[in-house]
């Protein structure tokens, strides 16, 4: 039995980063992130995907060097992998997201085994997982979240990202743990104003809101109790990819032994505060500088 199994497209990330005119290329997508983000804290991780011939030995020799298991990643010859080109602004307050490349949905019946985990992470990043799947893997765990980010993505004829609604909103009634960005919150519920958003979705059944806000940290609602999750500056803004996903993934693999909401939050935004000071899932720090600066947060968020 893991402590975690991410589901959701690995990727071929090309980031730009400002003053840069050639891109990055690195690993990508939220498995990515979340799975060797929850390794730090040496949580039993599996990941559930799909990559094409073009994806990199060396990734597949990175992840299973963290200590991922890879048993139910299927590698399709003939597709290449999802991959995004990912621009960001001077200020980093913006970025444009471009599909090169998309894997095809992952399909129940090419699950070969489905694995037993206290936490089961729904993380899409192009529309790759269905209902059918999540309603099996639901069985499956004690947990389940859902960060919507891929079901809301809408993708123009050159490959354009931009953000549409939720078609369709039974996912949420099978998740536990619901975690996204205020706009994503906003293109799934309808809504516009941050405590509406957060409500509507608890009227679904989910247990725990989360919403990162960016420079002002998160909104973490419990069973609607709503506290703020103060932001931990990093030392240098390098890279913000894949930040949320490294908040999710560092907040589950806590949550799954210690079940307190708003300390976790503070843990998952600690780790994020972390990978953003270097290119891509490169730099996570250590566990001891995640706590201490989770307590620094904690201690904070609770005087606020």
């Amino acid at each position: 039995m893991y402590d975690l199994v991410s589901v959701g497209h690995f990727a071929i990330d090309s980031i730009f980063l400002p003053d840069c005119k050639t891109p990055l290329v690195v690993l990508g997508g939220a498995v990515a992130y979340v799975s060797l983000a929850a390794r730090q804290f040496d949580a039993r991780v599996s990941v559930i995907s799909k990559i094409g011939y073009d994806f990199p030995g060396a990734y597949v020799l990175r992840l299973k060097e963290g200590g991922i298991d890879l048993s139910n990643v299927m590698r399709e010859e003939r597709s290449e992998t999802t991959r995004f080109e990912l621009r960001y602004d001077q200020d980093f307050s913006h970025r444009s997201l471009r599909s090169r490349s998309r894997m095809s949905p992952i399909a129940v019946e090419e699950v070969e085994r489905f694995p037993s985990a206290s936490a089961i992470h729904i993380g899409p990043i192009a529309g790759e997982i269905t209902n059918a799947l999540v309603e099996k893997l639901r069985g499956c765990c004690k947990f389940m979240s859902l960060d919507p980010q891929g079901l809301v993505r809408r993708f123009d004829g050159e490959g354009n990202v931009s953000i549409g609604p939720l078609i369709d909103k039974r996912i949420l009634e099978s998740v536990d743990i619901f975690k996204s960005s205020f706009e994503e919150i906003q293109a799934v519920t309808g809504l516009s104003e941050l405590n509406q958003t957060i409500r509507a979705v608890h009227d679904y059944g989910v247990g725990i809101v989360i919403v990162t806000l960016g420079e002002k940290g998160a909104a973490v609602s419990v069973e609607g109790t709503l506290q703020n999750v103060p932001v931990f500056k990093p030392l240098n803004l390098v890279d913000p990819t894949g930040a949320g996903d490294v908040f999710i993934g560092s907040f589950l693999a806590e949550y799954v032994h210690r079940e307190e909401g708003f300390w976790c939050s503070c843990v998952g935004a600690a780790a994020a505060s972390l990978v953003v000071e270097a290119v891509g899932p490169a730099y996570f720090g250590d566990r001891e500088e995640i706590y201490r600066r989770a307590h620094l947060l904690y201690e904070k968020g609770i005087k606020e």
